[in-house]
């Protein structure tokens, strides 16, 4: 029986993991989580069997771990597989952004086109490891006809969706705040918001203490089922925008830092309602713009992304793996992560 180990740093990738857990149990093999962070750990049910100390995962022994983070500990047993903890959204420069090689991963699961071409070009210059494209587990329940949660009213429903990030965040901006404010008070729309899991605490206290018959404020880093109810998005940088945008529905930005042409973006608080009026006719030339993000990004829409990634962590383990190089030494980030774990036995 193949054993399988779900990597996270954050509770907002419980919900990668989530969908993987069930397509491995669907096909009888063994999957359990870990995480070094105790935040993470408390958004964990009792269906995800948690390992608690990395001498627990030497024991678990797993063949294939799935990481849905940046990094893994080297030390780990099995072939370590990345799979994103979020959609390329253009906020970090290429070294430092999606596309940064640590040297830790054996096989990239990518999302699309977008995400593909890349790794495959990196793959060439390192050498040590392979790319598979097979979509993003996370996105699987979007596309499943049934949802965990109904809509509220029948009203026109914004989701409102900010990064913690200062520098981007619109929750942070008071005017923008107040705007809002003004907004759900007319009663003309719902609002529903999710902040980012790093948000400020105080930023949080306002948003909750804003809440009204129009506006709802959601505590989860399950954020799928709201996508799901919402007709647009209003944002900022977040990371959300991309998952919200492959049900093809219009997002409006607020001074989005690199805005394309598949965001409505704007950079005056006087212009927010007018231009979330416009995106709530699904305008044509949007639409077209968002369907081309969409093939690039994402173009799975079948809900069996988690298929493509186990079918192809299987292939990798089963096949043939001497003609890739071996990682680089890396022994300055093996320390840290030595150290960051407390683990020193080889």
């Amino acid at each position: 029986m193949k054993r399988f180990l779900i990597h996270i740093s954050q509770g907002y990738s419980i919900p990668i993991g989530k969908p993987l857990q069930k397509e491995i149990r669907e096909r009888g093999y063994e999957v359990k989580w870990f995480s070094e962070s105790e935040n993470a750990k408390k958004y964990l049910t009792d269906e995800e069997e948690l390992l608690e100390t990395v001498q627990e995962v030497m024991d678990y022994n797993p063949h294939i771990v799935l990481v849905a983070t940046d990094s893994v500990p080297h030390f780990f047993p099995g072939i370590k597989v990345e799979i994103f903890h979020g959609f390329l959204v253009n906020k970090w420069s290429f070294k430092k952004g999606h596309f940064r090689i640590r040297g830790f991963f054996d096989l990239y699961c990518t999302q699309g086109p977008s995400t593909t071409g890349p790794f495959n070009e990196l793959k060439k210059k390192h050498g040590y490891f392979e790319v598979v494209e097979t979509g993003w587990s996370k996105v699987d329940p979007l596309f499943e006809e049934t949802n965990t949660m109904q809509r509220i009213n029948e009203k026109p429903t914004v989701l409102i969706s900010s990064t913690f990030t200062t520098r981007y965040s619109l929750a942070k901006i008071p005017e923008v705040y107040d705007e809002i404010k003004r907004l759900s008070l007319l009663g003309k729309w719902q609002f529903l918001v999710i902040l980012h899991p790093m948000m400020d605490p105080s930023i949080v206290e306002k948003f909750k203490n804003l809440e009204n018959e129009n506006l709802k404020y959601f505590d989860t880093t399950d954020i799928i089922p709201i996508l799901k109810i919402a007709d647009v998005m209003f944002s900022d940088t977040t990371s959300a925008i991309p998952e919200f945008i492959l049900q093809r529905k219009p997002v409006v930005t607020f001074r989005n830092t690199k805005p394309m042409p598949h965001l409505m973006n704007i950079e005056k608080v006087e212009d927010i309602e007018k231009i979330i009026e416009k995106a709530f006719t699904y305008p044509k030339e949007v639409m077209k713009e968002i369907d081309a993000y969409i093939e690039f990004t994402h173009p799975y829409r079948d809900g069996k992304s988690s298929k493509r990634i186990v079918d192809a962590t299987l292939a990798f383990l089963e096949k043939d793996r001497s003609y890739l190089k071996k990682k680089p030494l890396n022994l300055l980030r093996k320390f840290k992560m030595r150290k960051k774990l407390n683990y020193f036995k080889f």
